[in-house]
């Protein structure tokens, strides 16, 4: 009888669960908050009473989808860590409990390896090893994925991710929550050489990102050029456009000078960020340019989605690798501000 697995993840603003049989995902079920849009941010009390609501009609969706059963799982894998405490917890104890009501081994996953073997989800024949630029709104990191287990880091961000860089910029260019997409959006009919915004830490000396002076050189710019009102039309485009290629730029060419300098011939992006066009443009040229390959994800499974869980999940499952009913969820170290609001995500 084929080994199935329940995965569950609920780390930030979405609920999801996913089957994975015999490592292939069988469904996938995510479920997405709509609430937190007129907060600009994520508000962390509003997101754990919705994942409370919504976790178990998730994980029935996703079985019945698979066409399977609760007695017929062999596992259930779950996010236990970075993220909002409430939001992981509700998962954690959705997945203990069936754990052991059905008396099945639990597996927890962290949510940043989850990202990076995502890559097997669409590209399970991917070889070992590869470079993977990890990219969302609460986490811009450089992993060397050795193997299922084995992950050496080797840059990350000292101040803001690049996710949240689009999105309070896109705050500050009034076009709402979640950014990123509109930003890209407004890109598309912009010229991205019409303003030249600071490229940091571009240094070959360092692998790690710094995107906090990039939003102040926006807000000094937007101070200047328009201090009586947003801009609209062309001018947004162009704005837009400008600010997106420092973001991508920066993203690209520290992949590719890191994938050299560590001797990597594969490369991926995972991540919310992923989804990008122009860093999926820039990214696929650079690659084709210096010979790599680049292994590319789905975008729905860049987001925050069980079926990355179920796959990270399946590794453990293979290797034993179980988890106590004692384990509980971390929290990550992203902030919230003074109104309680979460402006980036996992």
């Amino acid at each position: 009888m084929p080994a199935t697995l329940l995965a569950i993840e609920s780390s930030c603003d979405e609920t999801s669960a996913a089957v994975i049989r015999d490592g292939a995902v069988a469904s996938l079920v995510i479920a997405s908050q709509k609430e937190h849009s007129a907060w600009g941010g994520v508000m962390p009390e509003l997101a754990s009473r919705s994942h409370v609501r919504a976790i178990a009609p998730t994980i029935t969706e996703a079985l019945s989808n698979a066409g399977t059963t609760p007695a017929e799982l062999s596992a259930v894998a779950v996010t236990t860590q970075p993220g909002l405490i409430g939001s992981l917890l509700v998962g954690v104890n959705a997945a203990k409990g069936m754990a052991a009501a059905l008396g099945i081994p639990l597996i927890g996953v962290h949510h940043i390896e989850a990202h990076l073997l995502s890559v097997l989800i669409d590209t399970p024949q991917a070889e070992f090893p590869w470079l993977s630029l990890v990219v969302s709104g609460g986490h811009t990191l450089l992993y060397v994925v050795r193997a299922a287990d084995d992950f050496q880091l080797l840059g990350s961000t000292r101040d803001d991710a690049a996710g949240e860089a689009f999105d309070k910029g896109a705050k500050m260019l009034g076009l709402g929550y979640p950014g990123g997409p509109l930003v890209d959006q407004h890109a598309r009919n912009g010229n991205r050489t019409a303003h030249t915004f600071p490229r940091g830490l571009l240094s070959p000396t360092t692998h790690d990102f710094s995107f906090s002076g990039l939003k102040t050189a926006l807000r000094y710019f937007l101070r200047d050029r328009f201090p009586d009102q947003i801009p609209t039309g062309q001018d947004l485009a162009d704005i837009c456009a400008s600010y997106q290629e420092a973001i991508v730029e920066t993203l690209v060419e520290k992949t590719i000078r890191a994938a050299a300098a560590h001797g990597l011939r594969r490369v991926s992006v995972v991540g919310g960020v992923s989804a990008n066009s122009r860093l999926k443009q820039r990214m696929e040229q650079e690659c084709n340019k210096h010979g790599l390959a680049n292994y590319i994800i789905k975008p729905i499974h860049g987001t925050d989605n069980a079926a990355m869980i179920g796959i990270a999940g399946w590794h453990k499952f293979l290797a034993g690798n179980f988890s106590p009913l004692s384990v509980t969820a971390r929290a990550s170290t992203i902030r919230a501000d003074r109104h309680g609001t979460v402006r980036v995500k996992g």
